[in-house]
Parts: C-alpha cells; sequence; structure tokens
C-alpha cells in the first residue's frame, strides 16, 4: 500500500492546523484473506506462520487443533499489526491445522479476512492410503482397457487398494450407490475414496439456486450423495419446477432428491470425470476419456511439472464482501507462499506458462466466463495447468452440454480438478501438506460454517480423481528382478530427485495387497529380498517434502516388475 496519501494529509494538518480527510484506498479482494504460509525448524521444533500486513486491521487472532479436531477451541489475541505467529509448542513427526482471522475497517468499511493453514515439521509418510471405489462407465471400457489397467496400477503405486466395478450409464444413482455402501459397510475403517470415471449416473438434488439465476432454481446435480452412507435421501417433498433447464426442475417421484442441506457428515471423498455431451471439442467422448487418463499418467510420474505457483483471473473483485477470487490467494498462500500468486489472464498466460493451481471467475452461462473465456476456449487452447477452480453463473451445475468446467478437464494441455468456488468459499490447505484433493473436498463439504469459513449444500462437487495429491516425487525406473538361490536380487536407477531412500514392496498379484519388505530406508538402488516370498516388486521413492506448509515425507509412484520381466502397465504413447 502507498503511504504517500496518508503522509501528504498529516502535512496538511500541520501547516494548516486542520484535519484533512484520510483518503479511502480500495479494497482488494486480497484484503478479505489472511494468505498464511509456514516456516519450520526442527532444533528446537518451531512453526512459523507469516503474512502480508494489511494497514487496516483492527486485530489478528490465532487458533490451533489437531487434525482431526472439530472445534478450534479458544484463539490467541495477536497484536494489531501482527504479521506472524510463532508456535514452540510444537513436535516433530506431527501435524497442526492453524486459523487466522483478522478483523479490519477501511473508513466505514468493516472487513473480516480468514486464513487457513495444515502445517507440520516432517510429518511422517502416509503409505496405506485406503481403499478407493473406481466406478467405470461401461461404454467405453473395452476401448480404454489399457489405459484403465494403468489407472489401477498407478493409484495400487500411490498406496491405494483399487475396488473397481463395471457400471452403465442406465443405471439410476441409487443402484451406483448399492455398490459404493456394499464396498464401505465391507470395511468402513478402509474404504475412503469414490472415483467416477465416465457417464456415470448423476444424481440430482435441492431445491437451490446459489448463482442467484431464478430460472436456474431447482435441482442440482450432487454427487454428494455418492460420499453419503447414512444418511435418507426423499423424493417426496420438492415440488419447483420453473428451471430453464428440465434437469433442474424436481418434483415428488422423479427420481431427484429433496435434500439441499447435508443431512449429516459426509464419509467418502468422491470426484468424477465425465466427458459426455462435450460437442465443442472435436474429439468424441471416448478420445476425452483417454486424453484425460494420458494427462493424469503423465502428471503422476513428474513428466508434467509445472512451477509451484497459482494464477488468479479475478473479473467480480471483491463483489460486496463476497470476495470470490479470495479462494484463490486464501488456498495458494500455504501451497507456494503469497509472493507466487499472479494476477493474470487464463488462457494467454497458460498457453505458454504452466501453474500448479488456478483459479478464475467471471459472470457466467454454462459454457462461457465472463473476461475469462468460452468452452471453445478449452477445445482450441492448451491451459497448462494441474488444479483449477472456476466461479460464474450457471456452469457450477456441471452437468449440462459443453459445460465450462468439465471442459477444463478435456483440455488438451491441463486441468485434472476443477471446483465451483465461491458460493461456497472452499477449502484445498490441506493438501500443502499432502493430503488429496479428495480429502480436502469432504472438509469443505463437512465443515464449511462450522470450522471454516463458508456453508454446506448438496452441490459442492469435485470434478477429477480425488486421489490427486499437490506434490510429484519422480520415481525410479529400470527395475530389475534377477532370482537367485533362495534369494531375489532388486536393482534399479535412481530418482531424478533428491531422495532420502527407497522402500521396496512385494505381493503375490497387481492386486496386491503389497506388503513392505524393507525394515528402514534403502539408501543404495538395489535390495535383495531373502524371503523371496512375492510374485510381484513395487519400488518407491521417499522424499522429505519442503513447501509453504512446513514438511513432510513424501513417496513417489511406485514401479513395478516380476520374477519374469514381463510386468509392466502397458507402455503407452502419450498424445495430446
Amino acid at each position: 500500500m502507498n503511504p504517500r496519501p496518508y503522509l501528504a494529509a498529516i502535512l496538511l494538518a500541520a501547516v494548516f492546523g486542520w484535519l484533512a480527510p484520510l483518503p479511502v484506498r480500495a479494497l482488494s479482494v486480497a484484503d478479505y484473506t489472511v494468505q498464511v504460509s509456514a516456516r519450520v525448524q526442527t532444533s528446537p521444533p518451531q512453526i512459523t506462520l507469516s503474512w502480508p500486513a494489511d494497514v487496516d486491521a483492527l486485530t489478528y487472532t490465532a487458533y490451533r487443533k489437531a487434525r482431526n479436531d472439530t472445534t478450534w477451541g479458544t484463539g490467541i489475541v495477536l497484536a494489531t499489526n501482527a504479521t506472524s505467529y510463532v508456535d514452540a509448542n510444537v513436535a516433530v513427526g506431527q501435524t497442526y491445522e492453524y486459523r487466522i482471522v483478522k478483523s479490519a475497517r477501511e473508513g466505514t468499511t468493516g472487513y473480516s479476512g480468514y486464513g487457513y493453514i495444515y502445517a507440520g515439521i516432517e510429518a511422517p509418510l502416509v503409505e496405506d492410503r485406503g481403499k478407493v471405489v473406481l466406478l467405470v462407465e461401461s461404454t467405453y471400457a473395452a476401448a480404454l482397457s489399457n489405459e484403465l489397467f494403468r489407472l489401477e496400477m498407478d493409484l495400487a503405486g500411490d498406496g491405494w487398494t483399487v475396488l473397481r466395478h463395471n457400471v452403465w450409464r442406465t443405471n439410476t444413482p441409487p443402484q451406483i450407490k448399492a455398490l459404493i455402501t456394499a464396498d464401505y459397510y465391507a470395511d468402513p475403517a478402509n474404504v475412503k475414496s469414490v472415483f467416477l470415471f465416465g457417464r456415470v449416473p448423476v444424481p440430482y438434488s435441492g431445491s437451490l439456486c446459489p448463482d442467484g439465476h431464478g430460472d436456474h432454481c431447482g435441482a442440482w446435480a450432487a454427487d454428494v450423495y455418492y460420499a453419503d452412507m447414512d444418511g435418507t435421501w426423499t423424493d417426496s417433498s420438492i415440488n419447483s419446477t420453473n428451471a430453464s433447464r428440465p434437469e433442474n426442475r424436481n418434483a415428488p417421484g422423479d427420481g431427484k432428491f429433496d435434500q439441499t442441506t447435508p443431512l449429516s457428515n459426509f464419509e467418502l471423498q468422491v470426484g468424477r470425470v465425465d466427458m459426455a455431451n462435450l460437442s465443442s471439442f472435436p474429439e468424441g467422448e471416448q478420445e476425452l476419456l483417454r486424453r484425460y487418463l494420458n494427462k493424469h499418467h503423465q502428471f503422476r510420474l513428474g513428466y508434467f511439472n509445472p512451477p509451484r505457483r497459482g494464477i488468479v483471473d479475478d473479473h467480480f473483485g471483491t463483489f460486496g464482501g463476497e470476495a470470490f477470487a479470495g479462494n484463490g490467494y486464501r488456498n495458494f498462500a500455504p501451497f507456494f507462499g503469497a509472493t507466487n500468486i499472479f494476477a493474470k489472464p487464463w488462457f494467454s498466460t497458460l498457453a505458454s506458462n504452466s501453474y500448479l493451481w488456478g483459479h478464475a471467475c467471471g459472470g457466467g452461462s454454462y459454457t462461457s466466463e465472463s473476461g475469462v473465456g468460452v468452452t471453445a476456449d478449452f477445445a482450441r487452447t492448451n491451459t497448462q495447468v494441474v488444479f483449477t477452480m472456476h466461479f460464474g453463473s450457471y456452469f457450477g451445475d456441471y452437468d449440462s452440454a459443453n459445460n465450462l468446467m468439465r471442459a477444463q478437464l478435456a483440455n488438451a494441455g491441463g486441468g485434472l480438478t476443477c471446483a465451483w468456488a465461491g458460493r461456497p468459499h472452499w477449502q484445498f490447505h490441506h493438501m500443502g501438506l499432502g493430503e488429496t484433493v479428495g480429502f480436502s473436498a469432504l472438509m469443505t463439504e463437512n465443515y464449511n460454517g462450522s470450522l471454516y469459513t463458508g456453508y454446506r449444500s448438496v452441490h459442492v462437487n469435485l470434478l477429477g480423481d480425488p486421489t490427486l495429491r499437490l506434490h510429484v516425487v519422480m520415481p525410479p525406473s529400470g527395475l530389475v528382478v534377477t532370482p537367485g538361490a533362495g534369494t531375489r536380487e532388486l536393482r534399479w536407477q535412481a530418482s531424478p530427485d533428491t531422495v532420502a531412500g527407497y522402500h521396496v514392496y512385494g505381493a503375490a498379484a497387481p492386486s496386491g495387497p503389497f506388503q513392505r519388505l524393507n525394515a528402514s530406508l534403502v539408501t543404495r538402488t538395489n535390495f535383495q529380498d531373502a524371503a523371496a516370498l512375492s510374485s510381484l516388486y513395487l519400488v518407491k521413492a521417499v522424499k522429505l517434502e519442503s513447501g509453504g506448509s512446513g514438511t513432510y515425507y513424501n513417496t513417489s509412484q511406485g514401479i513395478y516388475e516380476n520374477l519374469a520381466g514381463t510386468f509392466s502397465p502397458p507402455n503407452l504413447v502419450l498424445t495430446g
């Protein structure tokens, strides 16, 4: 902020003996956030939170809780001009979630800002991520069999056990949910995530129009129906039939549910990849699904590894304090720090520059985002970004022809996830310390309005693979297994990253389960399996990851080989 107008006013007062009214500065979207990031040290253990100054701040209050706590407890009031908070009551190997709340006033305008961060010092490695229910719509399953097999191996190589079901687009949402609930109740402690791939039936629910348009009031797409394992969803009371799209009209007994507000907390992380009805793209649905799987694989293995920075393309401004693009400034700071967030135009920037995260917003239709672009732009311009948020009218209801958010996932250059972030706000900060994008979606869906700013609604949907994580470690390569007399010798080529070592896993079959064979990190590029009981081996690199939320141990994707030296996911040509 430029101090000169204030200094000039004070000088006038001194010279003429009267006080000139202080000029009122224009508030920015970032003012409605606290862009908090963390620095950590191990000896003595300490986490230092910091954020940019706000000259209009009246109070800052810092809160801390454990990862799974559902309340913040008593806050610590900081100095009016605070730009940091040092927490020395921490331990190496532990994680902590923080909230910084700012109260401020500019002229007659009072405003608040919130910042969240999930921080830790050498947070422990997560090896077993649980079970993911993979629901594949059958129409293109055979044509994409190689890519889908590779997807399953990528998921297993990231610590997931895959429970796959092929379904049909003609199934009903209750039929789809029956498969999910059967898997969940067979192992409720370990089933964590649901990945909907292809034209899996879309549940609709509620009577709502969060974009404020009367012709869009009614039932919206509600994949959270698949996340709820113990709620009772009804179809008997809502009678809202004035929406322009038939899909949004909701009447008793029509197969669309009544619920607008979630009945209880959801149990599962859910994400969807659906390329149906995207006629703005010359490729058909099958090839757009293939494209997604290819770029998904490229990202997981580090072939596409954009700089750790965020882009914000904002065409709403503060909008009466709603500050939709604050989703970018608030969430990106724990990933990259406030200095690595850039306000730039979406398509012209991303056509030649890559970013890990992005947020764009502007007045919308189902196929347009004012000031940003239209669905056809995603068909003709490669946008080099991985995780995205978009916000504008209409297109937040993703199940529409040529929908803008689904076009972001269909783009040849990038876009593996997308969320309609603005009404409500989303909370992605957990990803800075290794959590999945699906975990952040679940926390948004469950704890907006209590732990976090925002509100709860059935229209909060995640597009993309919910198991994706922010930081990629380059995997090792060239695994060779040499059987010997009562033992097996494993050799591989080192990861291109600077890593702490490797873990070696064995299994009887590709479906697992994989068991770790080494007691401590292997610091060489070879390992001897004296037990010699495994038929398939998996090797991962382990890295101490450092970022805007502290440090944590992270793993690469695993590389595979069997005793005959013939096993690997199909060697596919990765095209645009």
